[in-house]
């Protein structure tokens, strides 16, 4: 009789945890996780021509590896679990050579492509639609707590070998050159270059394709052509005013030899 009486008080119990495991399976399958990836998914398609059919999306992009990898992670850190989702982004470190801290709040539809040597730390939040090359890093620059790494807008470009750094704001449409180290905020629809990164447009032509990040202007030889152009002016006034001293000189040279002349004339007379 005790024994039955246990097992009808213990049905509520079961059913809570019942209840609870399967509210967070709902929650895992629902739409705010599986609509990211079929976003991932799609995007591959629409920005990368050598993307020919699903089966090799699905099998040869790391990038969509890594972001599945890391949208589980995120779930389960999320939800206060400690130690897996870290173990989830190890391996997808090894796996595709793609480091992303499972703190970090990836936007949908994100293409990483190619993606190898990609870091992307905890605080980190990147925007809907944002396009990451190889090599790149969202890092910190000490070891303050809080948020630390940057948050990066829609539709961003950020370019191979490019580091942001610190908890700094990029705004939407942003294009960060290749090889560009970013230290400061950056406002809506600029392109920045160079080492630090500095804004060389504003308002860019929303027109061209985000594939089109080869045509950012030069900063560095635009500089130099502006120098060298300024060199050759200089050269040919400093060749004017060497002409003008020289007839200024030979001037001068024939009136002394003149008013010698004149005052070895008038001596003579004067004898």
């Amino acid at each position: 009789m005790q024994q039955s009486l246990d097992s009808i008080s213990d049905c509520p119990t079961t059913k809570k945890q019942d209840s609870a495991h399967t509210s967070m399976l709902k929650n895992f399958l629902s739409g705010n996780f599986v609509e990211p990836l079929l976003s991932d998914f799609r995007i591959i398609f629409e920005r990368d021509p050598a993307a020919r059919n699903w089966l090799e999306v699905v099998f040869c992009y790391p990038g969509l590896h890594a972001l599945c990898l890391h949208r589980l992670a995120h779930w389960l850190h999320g939800r206060g679990v400690s130690f897996i989702p870290r173990f989830i982004s190890h391996l997808g470190r090894f796996l595709t050579g793609i480091e992303i801290h499972p703190g970090a709040e990836i936007g949908q539809g994100v293409f990483i492509d190619h993606g190898m040597g990609v870091v992307i730390g905890e605080t980190a939040i990147v925007g809907d639609y944002t396009l990451i090359y190889q090599g790149v890093t969202l890092g910190g620059t000490g070891k303050e707590t809080g948020k630390r790494h940057p948050t990066v807008g829609k539709n961003a470009v950020i370019g191979a070998g490019a580091k942001v750094l610190g908890n700094l704001q990029i705004g939407d449409r942003v294009r960060i050159g290749a090889g560009s180290v970013v230290l400061r905020d950056i406002p809506n629809d600029c392109t920045v270059v160079g080492i630090p990164g500095r804004i060389i447009s504003r308002n860019q032509n929303a027109s061209l394709s985000p594939l089109e990040h080869g045509k950012l202007p030069d900063m560095e030889a635009t500089v130099i052509r502006s120098l060298l152009s300024r060199v050759e002016e200089l050269e040919k006034q400093l060749q004017i005013l060497r002409q003008e001293s020289s007839v200024i000189s030979h001037q001068s040279l024939a009136k002394d030899e003149w008013q010698l002349t004149t005052d070895k004339g008038q001596r003579t007379n004067d004898k």
